[in-house]
């Protein structure tokens, strides 16, 4: 996998070379002395990718399966899905409610309103299966401190929280953003004209989720080691919004 992508004047480039995070870490700080070690050094106006998993762990959202106690639910809802039940407790514990259940899948509605499988709750790059990860109890939150810690550093940058998400009718995963801060998530073209001088009547364009979308070519999911990614020449509108905007109100929901 390539870590430095150029595509139309945009650069994405992976940061290698960052530590395993724990909890307390100052991940700001990991993110700018190891951006400058590989010779790419943060500039103004560069959006700051970071994958949820490096926030979460930053936040001690780790939790050991074994000191998990699951419950009867949890246990019944083991049993039909064949996961652990301490696993599924630490679902349960994320959601607001459960929108599927089918075979090995649980789908459920988390507290902050993402649609996810397992409440967003992960086995993966944790410690071989011995723990699991939740997500950043509030991304936007988490993303507008980072913001203000790159601000302290004499850097002004935007920053989104990406996280791997499934698609309804579309096989295959993509990454998506839980969080923003600094950067106007939505790029609204209603009332613009096209080509042709039609004016467009609903084009918004999530363009938060095109570039945390984007920021996954360098960092992956597997065993890449690259938790962050920078996002260097996309002219984008500062804005205090996060992401949290672009989460559909249930009564607008055509199919739940």
């Amino acid at each position: 996998m390539r870590s430095d992508l150029k595509t139309s004047g945009i650069r994405i480039i992976g940061v290698k070379g960052i530590k395993m995070v724990e909890k307390g870490d100052d991940l700001v700080s990991l993110v700018i002395e190891a951006a400058k070690k590989q010779g790419t050094p943060i500039r103004n106006g560069d959006i700051i990718v970071i994958t949820s998993k490096a926030v979460s762990k930053s936040e001690g959202r780790v939790y050991r399966l074994r000191n998990i106690k699951n419950s009867i639910a949890a246990s019944l809802i083991a049993e039909e899905t064949g996961k652990a039940p301490e696993h599924v407790q630490a679902i349960l514990r994320e959601a607001k409610r459960i929108i599927r259940l089918v075979g090995h899948h649980l789908i459920t509605e988390t507290h902050n309103g993402f649609i996810v499988a397992n409440s967003g709750v992960d086995l993966s790059n944790v410690d071989g299966g011995e723990s699991v990860v939740a997500l950043p109890k509030d991304p936007d939150a988490s993303a507008r401190r980072f913001r203000a810690c790159f601000r302290k550093r004499g850097l002004k940058v935007g920053v989104i929280l990406s996280d791997t998400h499934g698609r309804p009718f579309r096989r295959g995963d993509i990454n998506i953003a839980i969080g923003s801060a600094g950067i106007a998530p939505i790029a609204d073209l209603r009332g613009k004209k096209d080509l042709y001088g039609y004016k467009l009547k609903v084009k918004q364009i999530a363009v938060i989720d095109e570039i945390a979308s984007a920021a996954e070519l360098a960092t992956g999911s597997a065993n890449e080691a690259v938790p962050v990614a920078i996002i260097r020449g996309y002219k984008y509108r500062v804005s205090s919004k996060g992401a949290k905007i672009l989460i559909r109100p249930m009564k607008q929901n055509l199919f739940i």
